[in-house]
């Protein structure tokens, strides 16, 4: 057997290949340029371009765009309505946005477990840790995978629960042909470089409710209002603009907007590239018994942000890191998307405890993202295939 790269072995490349990568090219920094140069490069035309822009993507009758996801989801429970003593469900595999979202209003973030196949939250478990205090539930499309809408949102309706999703992963998205930010409450994106459209940092919440609308814009805009319209008292001049409600600075600057506009115009082209690759991984691993790959529910075409892998320790002489590591040494660089939140001291603090999501708890001990992203070569998919079945071989039992 060839030695492992980490043993002295020669890499399956010669270069280091990231999980991600954003894809910026001279359209984005033409367009960039030419907001540069603009009157207006923060609350300017573009914003409300893009804004129009996305509730043409995901067919929401309103979108607001704001400065990063993290800030879309704290709108999101603002606008909820979400405070002290209220109860708000989540997923523990996610980032710690997801969780802490809640948090930032006063309330209690309540983890439900995962299906083990698709590694989405499991809407029986949702429905299991409801109680009087419950208010709203964060699902979150995990790698991409639109999460069982119908199914939760049935949980939601019964018990008068706020859906937000929590769509950082799923831009492109569609569940039964209906694109991901139109189903729900609120959704909530984020466009970081990873992402597969990016404006550098940025978000959003769509929302089909006008009055969802109005308070996210107020959550995002400093409580503030312009319009004559919206006023409370008489405007004593065009200067005149009102603080209507505690709000926050989380304004996406003009700049930013032009080059989400103009990754907007490329998704299509970034989904097909994606879908393809991960059908490629699909292939390479399906009859590998020591990879277990995310199985998809037939309801969501996905435009997958993560490609994840679970090892199935069993079958492997080594621990997640000693794989993790090699692959490493291969040149391949993995992550692993995510440590589960409750996990964190600042959770341990507040009396959360290991053991509250066994699914997620399993998942997490052998799960690794590999490489995604649309600038992948066929080369480069190659070699990823090549290094994950060159570590399996290597640490076969």
């Amino acid at each position: 057997m060839e030695k492992l790269a980490i043993n002295g072995g020669t890499p399956v490349r010669k270069e280091k290949i990231y999980y991600g990568r954003q894809w910026i090219d001279d359209d984005d920094v033409k367009v960039v340029a030419e907001a540069l140069k603009g009157d207006l490069i923060t609350c300017g035309p573009r914003v409300v371009e893009l804004e129009k822009k996305l509730c043409e993507v995901t067919g929401a009758k309103y979108a607001v765009a704001v400065s990063n996801g993290t800030a879309a989801l704290h709108c999101a429970c603002l606008a909820a309505g979400l405070g002290e003593g209220d109860e708000v469900i989540t997923s523990p595999i996610t980032f710690a946005a997801s969780a802490n979202c809640a948090i930032y209003v006063g309330a209690t973030p309540v983890f439900a477990d995962i299906n083990p196949e698709t590694y989405n939250i499991d809407p029986d478990s949702i429905e299991a840790h409801i109680t009087d205090k419950t208010k709203a539930v964060v699902a979150v499309n995990y790698t991409g995978q639109a999460v069982e809408y119908d199914r939760i949102m049935d949980i939601c309706d019964k018990h008068g629960l706020t859906l937000i999703i929590d769509a950082a992963h799923a831009i492109g998205t569609k569940y039964n042909g209906k694109p991901v930010g139109s189903i729900g409450d609120m959704t909530c994106f984020s466009f970081h470089p990873v992402k597969t459209v990016t404006s550098g940092e940025g978000g959003a919440i769509t929302t089909n409710d006008p009055e969802l609308y109005r308070k996210l814009k107020l959550a995002s805009q400093h409580g503030i209002v312009r319009n004559p319209d919206e006023l409370c008292h008489d405007a004593e001049g065009i200067w005149y603009y009102e603080m209507q409600e505690l709000g926050f600075n989380y304004r996406l600057t003009d700049i930013q907007a032009a080059l989400l506009i103009s990754q907007l115009g490329k998704l299509k082209m970034f989904s097909d590239k994606r879908k393809s690759i991960v059908n490629r991984y699909n292939e390479a691993f399906k009859d590998i018994p020591e990879i277990i790959v995310q199985k998809e529910i037939p309801e969501s075409d996905t435009t997958r942000h993560l490609y994840v892998i679970q090892l199935d320790l069993d079958k492997l002489k080594c621990t997640r890191r000693e794989f993790f590591d090699a692959l490493s040494a291969e040149n391949v660089q993995p992550q692993v998307h995510y440590v589960p939140v409750y996990f964190f001291p600042f959770y341990e603090k507040r009396g959360y405890k290991k053991g509250l999501c066994p699914e997620a708890e399993k998942l997490y001990k052998g799960m690794m993202s590999i490489p995604l992203y649309p600038l992948m070569t066929d080369d480069d998919v190659n070699d990823v295939i090549a290094a994950v079945k060159k570590v399996v071989e290597a640490y076969r039992v």
